[in-house]
Formats: structure tokens, sequence, C-alpha cells
């Protein structure tokens, strides 16, 4: 039996429950939310030499460990619980391979994209942990992007609907990366809104701009890390843009509620270079709770 198959085979199986898609939290679970600034700076922040000879100033964000532990998230206090090691599990591979560019590995595999095939399975929910774990890594760091523009799950929980993100950086060439990115109160995270909306996100995601701001994701830091939260693949085209950008890609699959037709689906919109993995979630775990499940590789 192939490995999705056997991932496939779990969604038959096992009652349903764990935590929804961020996208599910109450309009109140905002995180390090900052009041209006009269200056590019977020509070407690102080800028960069550098980026002070430049002229801009470093922008920071302060985020409330004590509730984003409430709301269910890793924070670099949690301590060795059952999530933070599931979350081991599955950001192992991703690094491994995130790692392996010097070895003829597939095309921007420190780029990681995580979605679904339909809202509310738990992508934002992985993508905020996820990028978490990545950040207790002592030699990396990890740059968490917000490219659900439709939905801006994290940058809603975040507390950062304010301010501007990756739509403005692309709508507005006289913008820098260090103009939409916000450092964090984690050493090792960094993190860019999704910004304004815009009724042309397909097409900016499609643009030029987007791919060297990509391709600046790929070689600038070469200890970086990407974690891109995308839309749902069923939900939105701007998803299925996404896939060819990114070298990984870590499909979300709610157990007992997404059907094999619409894995099959989302599957099948997703680039052919990519590396994609499966994450069940929602499902019992072998210790009797309520987990994400295994992590199972899918096509290269």
């Amino acid at each position: 039996m192939s490995t999705i198959e056997k991932a496939l085979e779990k969604l038959k199986g096992g009652p349903s429950g764990g935590i929804d898609d961020g996208d599910s939290q109450p309009d109140d679970a905002v995180v390090g939310k900052a009041p209006a600034q009269t200056q590019d700076e977020l509070p407690g922040s102080t800028p960069e030499p550098q980026q002070q000879a430049r002229g801009k100033a470093s922008r920071r964000l302060n985020l409330d460990f004590e509730r984003l532990a409430a709301l269910g998230f890793l924070t670099p206090e949690s301590g060795r619980t059952q999530l933070a090691e599931e979350m081991r599990h599955i950001k192992r591979p991703l690094v491994v391979n995130a790692c392996s560019r010097s070895n003829g590995a597939a095309h921007n595999v420190n780029l990681i994209m995580v979605t679904s095939s339909k809202p509310s399975e738990g992508k934002t929910y992985t993508s905020l942990n996820l990028a978490m774990s990545i950040a207790k890594e002592r030699d990396k760091t990890v740059l968490l992007v917000d490219a659900d523009v439709a939905k801006p799950g994290v940058t809603r929980i975040l507390g950062m609907e304010k301010e501007k993100g990756l739509v403005d950086y692309l709508v507005d060439e006289s913008l820098d990366i260090p103009d939409v990115m916000l450092k964090t109160n984690v050493p090792n995270l960094r993190f860019i809104p999704a910004g304004k909306r815009h009724i042309h996100s397909t097409e900016l995601l499609t643009s030029d701009r987007m791919k060297r701001l990509v391709q600046d994701f790929c070689t600038r830091y070469p200890d970086r890390i990407v974690v891109i939260d995308s839309p749902p693949l069923l939900a939105t085209s701007e998803a299925a843009v996404l896939t060819g950008l990114v070298g990984q890609i870590v499909m979300v699959v709610e157990a007992e509620k997404t059907t094999q037709q619409e894995i099959e689906e989302a599957l099948g919109l997703i680039n052919e270079g990519a590396s994609v993995g499966l994450v069940l979630n929602k499902a019992r775990g072998s210790y009797g709770g309520e987990s994400y499940g295994s992590y199972g590789a899918y096509g290269d």
C-alpha cells in the first residue's frame, strides 16, 4: 500500500476532534496587537544600524506567549508536549530537504507551502506551529508569510491586520522587504502579514515581482526556511499559483471530514516539481488524545 493510500485509509477511522483552522478562531483571538503608530516601528522596537543607514526602521512584533499558549499554539516556552513532539516529526523531513539545496535537490526546497483542500482543516494552525517549531532550531531562521490574502488567518491571530504586508509589497514597487517584514520576540522568527486585500491577487502572485521576491527568499539567507500559509487549493486560484513557486508542500487533511475525491482533486492542482507531504489532522493519536497523526510523503 502506498503512503498516500495509507494516509487516505486513516481518514476512515478515528473520531474527529482537535483544533480548527485559525480561520475559525474568534475575532478576539489576537496576539501582540499594536495600536496605531506614527512611525514605522511597533512598540518596543529599536532600529538596526544597517537599516538606520538606509533610513528604514526595523519593526518588531512582540508576541504574547501566554495568549498563544491559551489558544493552543506552540511558544518558545512550550515544554515536551505531545503537540511539540508531533511538530518535530512533521518538521524534520522538511528541514532535512531544505538543507539539501546544494545536493541537486528540488527547486526552492527551503520554501514550504502549507495548504489544504478546503477551509477549516487546520492549515493556518499548522503553519504557525510549524514556524514556531522550526524557530527552535539552533542554526536556522524561519520566515512565516501569510499568503492567504482573502482570509489571512495568521495575520488576524497575531493582530496585524492593519500592517503593510505581502500584497502591499507586490503592488507598490517603492517598498522593500524590510518595509513589510516584522521581527518578533522569538529570536529566529520573522513574519510578513498578508497586507491589504486586492481584486487582482492571483495576478499579483504570478507577477515578476513575486518571482523576484521568491528568489530573494531562496538566496539572501542560506540558513532561512520560509513557511507560506496558503489559501485552500479548492477554494481559490491563488493556491495553485503558489505551488509553482515553492519546493515543498504540506497539505493538511482533516480526519473524517475531507473526502478522498477532494484530496485527489487538490493534489491534481499541485505543480509536479514540488515535494508533497500529507498531514492528517484532528485524528486520535496513539496516546489516546487528539493529534495531527502522521506525515506521509507523496510524489517526488
